[in-house]
C-alpha cells in the first residue's frame, strides 16, 4: 500500500490543451511524493507546450518507447516518436489525431505489460481521431476492446456524485432499441461491483433513472420502464443489490434526491452528463469501470479556443490523476480484505 504508483498519461490531441493541463498537474514537486508520472508523447512536443503554457520548473527523464526503465524520482517522458511535429495550437487536423493515437497505443501497451499501474487520458478530438483512422467512438470503447473486457461502465465522478451510463456514445435515435433488461442489469451489476471494489462502499445504494418522460407514466409515455428497466431492477434486488427506481429523470436532480445515493444509473449520454456537468463542471472525472485496469480522464474536451492563452484549468485533470491513485489503492485493499481466509489467518498468526 505504501508503494509509489506509476501513473501513465496519454497526451491527447497535441493541438489541444492536453499537455498544458498535464504539465500544470505534474510539474509541482509535491506530485512526485504521491506518484511517478509517465507521459507518453515526445520531449519535443512537451517542450513546445511547456513554453506555450509558461511552465518553468520541470525536471524529467526521457525514455525510449516504453516505461520499463523508468526513474521513480522524476517525471518520465516516453518518446513515442522521433520526428519533429508541426504543432498548430487550436487547430482541428489529422495530425492531432495521429499523435494522440500513437500516445494512447503506447500507454495502453505499457499498462497491459505491467509497466504502469493506471492510465490517465488527456482529451482527444473525435473528428481528428477519425481523420487519423481511429474507428472507435472514444477512449472507453477502445480500451474495452484492447483489454478484452466483456462490458464497461462509463462513470462520471466528483466526490460523492457518481453517474453511470447504460449506453455511451450512441445517437439518441438508437437509444430506445438498445435498452434491454439484460443490458440494464449488466450495468447495475458493474456499478455495484465498482462502488464496492473501486470506491470502498460495502453496501452501495444505486438509483436507476427511467428512459421516457415521467419514467413512462405507467406505460402511457413508453414501455421500456415496464418491460426492461423495472425487471432489471427487480432481478438486481433478488441478487442482493440495492437498486431502486426507475426514477423520472427530470425531477431527480432538481429535487436533490441524487444526494441520497452512492451511484446513479442513467439510460443515455446526455441524460447523465447534462446534470453531471451542471453540478460538477471543471472538477469532474470520467472513469471507465468494469475494466481489469484503471483508467480515468478529465471531464472536458480539447478546448481548442483556450490553447496558448495559459488559462486552461487543470483542476479536472488533477482530480483524474488523484482518483486513479485512489482506485488502484482501493483495489489492492479490497484484495487484501478478501483473500483466502486460511492464508489471511496464517499471515496474522505469523505476525504475532
Amino acid at each position: 500500500m505504501a508503494k509509489k504508483l506509476r501513473i501513465g498519461i496519454s497526451i491527447g490531441d497535441i493541438n489541444g490543451i492536453g499537455l498544458e493541463v498535464i504539465l500544470k498537474t505534474v510539474a509541482p514537486a509535491g506530485m512526485l511524493r504521491l506518484c511517478t508520472p509517465i507521459i507518453y508523447g515526445s520531449t519535443k512536443s512537451v517542450s513546445f507546450h511547456r513554453n506555450l503554457a509558461g511552465v518553468e520548473e520541470f525536471k524529467f527523464q526521457a525514455l525510449r518507447q516504453t516505461a520499463a526503465e523508468y526513474n521513480p524520482d522524476v517525471v518520465n517522458i516516453v518518446d513515442c516518436w522521433d520526428e519533429a511535429v508541426a504543432i498548430n495550437p487550436g487547430q482541428l487536423e489529422q495530425i492531432g489525431g495521429k499523435y494522440a493515437l500513437i500516445s494512447l497505443e503506447a500507454a495502453t501497451s505499457d499498462l497491459i505489460a505491467g509497466h504502469i499501474d493506471a492510465l490517465v487520458t488527456a482529451p482527444i478530438n473525435k473528428n481528428a481521431m477519425q481523420l487519423a483512422g481511429f474507428t472507435y467512438p472514444g477512449h472507453t470503447e477502445y480500451l474495452t476492446e484492447k483489454f478484452a473486457a466483456p462490458q464497461n461502465l462509463m462513470l462520471m465522478v466528483q466526490d460523492d456524485l457518481r453517474i453511470g451510463l447504460v449506453t455511451n456514445h450512441l445517437p439518441v435515435q438508437d437509444v430506445a432499441v438498445a435498452i434491454t433488461k439484460s443490458l440494464v442489469l449488466e450495468k447495475i451489476k458493474l456499478m455495484h461491483q465498482s462502488l464496492r471494489i473501486d470506491f470502498g462502499i460495502d453496501t452501495p445504494k444505486i438509483a436507476v433513472l427511467g428512459l421516457n418522460p415521467h419514467a413512462g407514466d405507467g406505460g402511457v409515455l413508453g414501455s421500456q420502464e415496464q418491460t426492461c428497466i423495472l425487471p432489471a431492477i427487480e432481478q438486481a434486488k433478488a441478487e442482493k443489490i440495492m437498486a431502486i427506481g426507475p426514477y423520472p429523470a427530470d425531477g431527480f436532480f432538481g429535487s436533490g434526491n441524487y444526494k441520497h445515493f452512492d451511484g446513479i444509473l442513467a439510460m443515455y449520454h446526455d441524460q447523465g452528463l447534462v446534470p453531471f456537468k451542471t453540478l460538477a463542471f471543471g472538477g469532474g472525472i470520467n472513469y471507465t469501470a468494469g475494466l481489469p485496469f484503471v483508467r480515468t480522464s478529465p471531464d472536458h474536451g480539447t478546448a481548442f479556443d483556450l490553447v496558448g492563452n495559459r488559462k486552461a484549468d487543470a483542476s479536472s485533470f488533477h482530480q483524474a490523476l488523484f482518483l486513479a491513485i485512489d482506485i488502484v489503492r482501493n483495489r489492492i485493499a479490497y484484495q487484501e480484505r478478501n483473500q483466502n481466509p486460511l492464508v489471511r489467518h496464517e499471515l496474522q498468526r505469523e505476525r504475532y
